[in-house]
């Protein structure tokens, strides 16, 4: 088999800005991942027959718009994403359960931790492909799906805002205790990609280090269509 090439911006990726800025606010964005040609090939995978099965939001109160697992084995691409970006943020969230009194620990490889998951359950793929069109939108929510569950998760956005689709901005919230909640859009363009918290992110405060709950969204979209990779590294029961 062919191997598959690092993606355009793989390369330019700094990796300390991305755990510093994780630690700071949950999120890093990460620039120019995918090329134009990448992310009209994983786009237009919407209607090919690779998914294991396909979620209409709205019937699930889940916002409106559409979106589809991937079943295994993963498409190429999306294989090796998931299995580039792994080892890179275990370090973080190493250091998040850590920090927070949490005695779980991941290992270094990707096939380690499905393991994990598969020996209690959990085998069913997680990355996902999501697609909305004018007037859809994705409620605030968190991707759990099992017991084991890695704190870290990754989208990249296949379409270009402004030509594709207007609207449609990603939005994060974090709930601090005793605190209301604060919200955060990530500026994204074509081929983008942002890290964030799937589900609580440590925080350090003047009595100590506390629990910060995590939840992400996606704003109505106004006109077009939009399309977007979500890379999920814990599989599902």
């Amino acid at each position: 088999m062919k191997p598959i090439e690092a993606p355009a911006g793989w390369g330019a990726i700094d990796w300390d800005r991305v755990a510093e800025d994780l630690h700071l606010q949950g999120h890093a964005l990460l620039p120019g991942l995918l090329d134009a040609a990448d992310c009209a090939a994983l786009a237009a995978g919407y209607g090919e027959d690779l998914f294991r099965s396909r979620v209409v939001m709205a019937r699930h109160g889940f916002g409106r718009g559409e979106y589809q697992y991937y079943a295994y084995p993963l498409p190429p691409r999306v294989a090796a994403l998931r299995r580039a970006f792994y080892p890179r943020l275990v370090p973080v969230a190493n250091r998040w359960n850590e920090a927070m009194g949490l005695d779980l620990r991941y290992p270094p490889q990707h096939a380690e931790f499905l393991r994990r998951c598969h020996d209690a359950g959990q085998q069913r793929p997680t990355p996902l492909l999501l697609q909305y069109g004018a007037g859809d939108h994705n409620c605030l929510h968190q991707d759990l799906y099992g017991e084991h569950v890695f704190p870290l998760q990754v989208a990249v956005l296949l379409s270009e805002p402004g030509r594709d689709f207007s609207g449609g901005e990603f939005v994060l919230t974090e709930q601090r205790p005793r605190m209301q909640s604060r919200v955060q859009v990530v500026p994204l363009r074509q081929g983008d990609a942002v890290v964030f918290a799937v589900h609580h992110r440590p925080v350090a405060g003047t009595r100590g280090t506390y629990r910060v709950n995590m939840r992400h969204g996606v704003s109505r979209v106004s006109t077009g269509r939009r399309h977007v990779l979500g890379l999920i590294f814990h599989d599902a029961a």
